[in-house]
């Protein structure tokens, strides 16, 4: 399976498409083709826009589910602190 495939899925495309082929390739190598923080970037713009009105036809809010499927992806420092 292709690393934009895995992409994909972790995003949640299938359900809820938002970014085309090229844009997973852009962030992908924007994050130096590395998986994890191009899925936490990606989710987090997801995340920013989560209502859509067609017609009067609401979506329901989706941005906090994309945020916590974010969450799953945050970076975390493991370095050590210096004392002074």
């Amino acid at each position: 399976m292709e690393i934009t495939d895995k992409i994909k899925i972790e995003l949640r495309e299938k359900d809820a498409p938002f970014f085309t082929d090229e844009e997973i390739a852009y962030y992908l190598a924007k994050n130096e083709n590395d998986f994890r923080a191009t899925v936490y970037e990606m989710l987090l713009i997801k995340a920013e826009s989560s209502t859509v009105t067609v017609s009067g036809w609401n979506t329901a809010d989706t941005s906090a589910y994309f945020r916590r499927l974010a969450s799953r992806f945050r970076p975390f420092s493991s370095g050590q602190l210096s004392g002074t």
